[in-house]
């Protein structure tokens, strides 16, 4: 089968990313002897200036882990929560029936710095400046700017110029693609995290704790408190200043948790709780499991028996998933996949159909907000421009057998102004929290938005596979195709990553103004006479261009021979895998 690229193979370090100059800043960092955890944190925070319209400081990063010493993966937690003063009483005291996708409204503590900066004090060996050193070079002197950046910055020129003037000033005029752009403002903000965490002393562990306690207690708490009272016009097409206090910061640090996980194919895959929609993988994977041995790759009846278990999922994931008891027991059983799996017949069938628990009445009784073109959902941007937002992906194996597989998002800069100190902006993830009380996520202080951010960490027999990619509601079923690909049918990580792709919409969007989608979007390269089948079928097909879904990365351990494996997406055109 032809590839984009080869599948790389090596014995020393493998680094793939949704951007070359962040897998490049983790090879090197492994070079320099550092380890998988170093390496992910040092390209984590280049991405933060590299796909600025993809990540940032201001958001936030769910990962799973597992270490040489201790090979069963852990999550670490980067999703922050909403603020104490964030009620559904304040949100419909504003006439709100949604969080708003834009604007300060929407932030939750910024979770992404907090949890790279914990990941390095509990499991790196490099001091902090040698990890930042890459992003802050690549702030401070530039770097060549990436062509979806400059098309993100021109469609939200207007807006920028209208309502943000601080965004203005740090992004416009546009750069041309590949020119270099700096981001001075940023640099000094790491650059400041530096020279406080050194004030701490000579110890690696004690100045990461200094660095946290700045991050979330100092001068970046400090200036984000100040900044959130600030009234910011927002998609709700009113200025409202931000709920996110320098209090909220402090009392809010990154945790580690068990993973979820499930057998199939022969491996056990392990995902983040029902607070993030990992499990929702998992619930997929259980129903396939009853439906028998999947058809040949790119047939009609795989891409309709997938898409017909993802509706069922994500119905079960917007009834029932949420920073609250979940029934993941039930959920996850054979019997109850076994109950679903005989919904499942020839033909398409409708969406939102949960097996269990209860869907928000927004979704059920159609409900629907009038957009003003300041920015829906990830965000998209009209009649001021159309633009989304999306999220990064790192995975990183090493020699000695760590393995990390992460997925930034959030803080995007077309999603909120930039705080013009810091060189970057808030998050907006609370756009995910639903104003209904009663239900599983429903908005509430302290409590984390179900989020989409969905990293993948699969073992078996002691090797490992780190997977996953951006791609809000679509992330797992993308990773589900690539599954399927590489253990259901042998391809290698990168025949299966280039493999055509396909997804549903037919479930509630996380993204305002929260609708829900009818169509099973296929990329052209499946095959006509597949396509039709499908219409044939009842399915709603929407044709995309060639290359155009999903931004995957994978990499790979074994235990026995030491062999790493690393590949990545040509997908946007920036992703790359690098190793030896």
């Amino acid at each position: 089968m032809f590839t984009t690229r080869p599948e790389l193979s090596g014995t020393f370090g493998m680094v793939a990313s949704t951007h070359w100059l962040a897998s490049a800043a983790g090879m090197a960092v492994l070079e320099h002897g550092g380890n998988a955890f170093d390496a992910a944190a040092a390209a984590g925070f280049t991405l933060h200036v590299t796909e600025p319209h993809m990540n940032g400081p201001g958001g936030e990063v769910p990962a799973i882990l597992a270490t040489a010493a201790d090979p069963t993966p852990r999550v670490l937690c980067g999703q922050g929560v909403a603020p104490a003063a964030a009620t559904t009483e304040r949100f419909r005291e504003l006439g709100l029936d949604l969080v708003p996708g834009t604007g300060l409204l929407a932030a939750t503590v910024p979770g992404a710095v907090g949890a790279w900066l914990t990941l390095l004090r509990d499991h790196g060996t490099l001091p902090l400046r040698d990890i930042l050193s890459y992003a802050i070079s690549y702030a401070e002197h530039g770097h060549p700017v990436a062509e979806a950046v400059v098309l993100t910055v021109q469609t939200v020129e207007e807006l920028f110029c209208t309502y943000w003037p601080t965004s203005a000033a740090q992004w416009l005029p546009a750069a041309r693609p590949g020119e270099l752009v700096r981001n001075p403002a940023l640099a000094a903000t790491y650059r400041r995290l530096v020279a406080e965490a050194e004030a701490a002393g000579a110890g690696r562990e004690a100045q990461l704790d200094a660095a946290i306690r700045a991050w979330y207690e100092g001068f970046v708490a400090e200036e984000l408190d100040s900044f959130c009272r600030t009234e910011i016009l927002d998609d709700s097409g009113r200025s409202h200043t931000g709920l996110l206090t320098g209090a909220d910061l402090a009392a809010w640090r990154p945790g580690y948790e068990p993973t979820v996980s499930l057998d199939a194919f022969g491996w056990t895959v392990h995902k983040a709780g029902a607070w993030s929609q990992g499990p929702v993988l998992l619930q997929q994977l259980a129903l396939l499991r009853e439906l028998g041995e999947p058809p040949p790759p790119g047939s009609a009846e795989l891409i309709h028996r997938t898409t017909e278990v993802a509706k069922l999922a994500f119905a079960d994931r917007d009834a029932n998933y949420g920073d609250a008891e979940v029934p993941l027991d039930r959920l996850l059983s054979a019997e109850y996949a076994a109950e679903r799996a005989t919904l499942v017949t020839g033909d398409a069938a409708a969406p939102l159909r949960p097996g269990t628990g209860r869907l928000p009445r927004f979704v059920t009784e159609g409900g629907e907000v009038t957009t003003t073109g300041l920015g829906i959902g990830e965000p998209t941007l009209s009649p001021l421009g159309t633009t989304r937002g999306d999220t990064c992906h790192i995975d990183v194996v090493d020699r000695w057998g760590n393995a990390i597989s992460a997925t930034p998002s959030g803080g995007w800069l077309q999603s909120s102004p930039t705080v013009p100190s810091l060189g970057f902006c808030l998050g907006t993830r609370a756009q995910m929290f639903w104003l209904e009380e009663g239900l599983p996520n429903s908005l509430a202080p302290g409590k984390r938005p179900r989020t989409t951010l969905s990293p993948s960490l699969a073992t078996r027999d002691g090797e490992l596979l780190s997977f996953g990619t951006p791609g809000g509601d679509q992330q797992d079923q993308w990773q589900l195709g690539f599954l399927l690909n590489h253990a259901g049918h042998g391809m290698n990580l990168q025949e299966a990553i280039d493999a055509p792709a396909w997804h549903t919409t037919a479930f509630a969007s996380s993204f305002y103004p929260r609708a829900t989608g009818t169509e099973l979007v296929v990329e052209s390269r499946v095959d006509s006479s597949v396509r039709t089948e499908l219409a044939r079928r009842g399915h709603e097909v929407t044709v995309v261009e060639p290359w155009s879904l999903g931004r995957l990365s994978a990499a790979s351990r074994e235990t026995a021979t030491g062999r790493l494996r690393a590949a990545a997406n040509a997908r946007g055109m920036q992703g790359y895998a690098v190793g030896r």
